[in-house]
């Protein structure tokens, strides 16, 4: 029951399994955005670039019409009279050309950042392989996209039918009219569709690419093993750091032990906690060399008895000195009259023994 937990994918992704995925080309694109962003540079091309594109055009024309007999026919002058005509279609749409290319990469930009990578264009073989087609041509997601397109052409279809319907008097009437009236009617109702088109696509590809994004994201979750996996290789197996800190601890410890016999004076609780402290004269403080509890403290004393340091009984003090002074660091201050008091005591005891 375990195994099976462990293999079904339910924990969420890590960064480090996103980033992998990106980085060969895996990510959440929604065609509905490109789509958009499509249509909308178009629109905006024809807002802008349409009147101006086409006069420019219909002059360049109206004059090779105009001076149609003194187009050349030689070979050399015909070239020369066909690339000229070319340069200025090429002026006349370079811009908004551009402008359908920058608004494509817009498309792309605004749903993941930019990518260089192979990994797509790899052949595989279950990209050729009868069997992984079909599967995708039945699968949820070929269903879900045949679903978007019949609600896509339900709703556009709408949108477009409420935009003529009102206007289908005029729309027969254009047969009377002269027919330069008929350009801005139909410019004016063009530009009305492509609004509407715009504004109906924008929620459609927001929706469609919180879509894509959810299931980009479920196929990238993790099971449990992958999980554990992916933590041995970024922390390092728990197993190994734990022994690795076991041996930092008994090394730091064994050090600490040795240090002991340099110690002055040793404050116990008297069977919990131990401090060995170290004072010769020029200090500016004592100096904690040891310190430890219960195993660690009866340790520390045994080393004391064995080197003659003196041990002295004060339990607020060694609970205090305990928890506020670290290994190799001089005691706080507001320890140094209760410590003071007691190094004086042992050295007048020292002198009296002395003498």
């Amino acid at each position: 029951m375990a195994d099976d937990n462990d293999a079904e994918h339910t924990q969420d992704p890590t960064q480090k399994r996103l980033d992998e995925a990106i980085n060969r080309g895996d990510v959440a694109r929604s065609i509905e955005v490109n789509t958009w962003f499509m249509i909308a540079g178009g629109a905006l091309v024809l807002m802008m670039f349409a009147g101006p594109t086409a006069q420019s055009l219909a002059t360049s024309f109206r004059g090779i019409l105009a001076n149609s007999y003194q187009v050349p026919t030689d070979p050399a002058a015909l070239g020369h009279f066909a690339r000229g005509m070319a340069f200025r279609v090429i002026a006349a749409l370079g811009i908004p050309f551009l402008l359908l290319v920058l608004a494509a990469l817009c498309g792309s930009m605004v749903q993941h950042r930019i990518l260089f990578t192979i990994e797509p264009i790899i052949p595989r073989l279950s990209k050729i392989s009868p069997a992984a087609g079909f599967g995708r041509l039945f699968s949820m997601d070929a269903l879900a996209n045949f679903a978007k397109g019949l609600v896509k052409l339900a709703v556009f279809g709408a949108v477009i039918f409420a935009l003529l319907w009102p206007q289908q008097q005029k729309i027969r009437g254009l047969i009377a009219v002269d027919p330069a009236e008929i350009l801005p009617f139909t410019q004016s109702l063009t530009m009305k569709m492509l609004g509407a088109v715009v504004a109906v696509l924008a929620v459609v590809a927001a929706a469609d690419y919180f879509f894509q994004y959810r299931q980009w994201y479920d196929r990238q979750r993790m099971t449990v093993q992958e999980m554990k996996e992916e933590f041995r290789q970024t922390e390092g197996d728990p197993m190994i750091k734990g022994k690795l800190r076991q041996l930092r601890q008994a090394r730091a410890r064994k050090r600490m032990m040795a240090a002991v016999p340099k110690a002055s004076i040793i404050i116990t609780n008297p069977t919990h906690y131990a401090i060995a402290l170290q004072y010769e004269r020029g200090m500016n403080a004592p100096v904690c060399v040891a310190k430890g509890v219960d195993l660690i403290a009866r340790r520390i004393r045994e080393i004391a008895e064995t080197h003659g340091i003196p041990v002295v009984e004060n339990p607020p003090l060694a609970r205090a000195l305990h928890a506020t002074v670290d290994i190799d660091q001089e005691i706080p201050p507001e320890h140094y009259r209760a410590v003071a008091e007691i190094i004086g005591y042992l050295m007048r005891l020292r002198r009296l023994v002395a003498r």
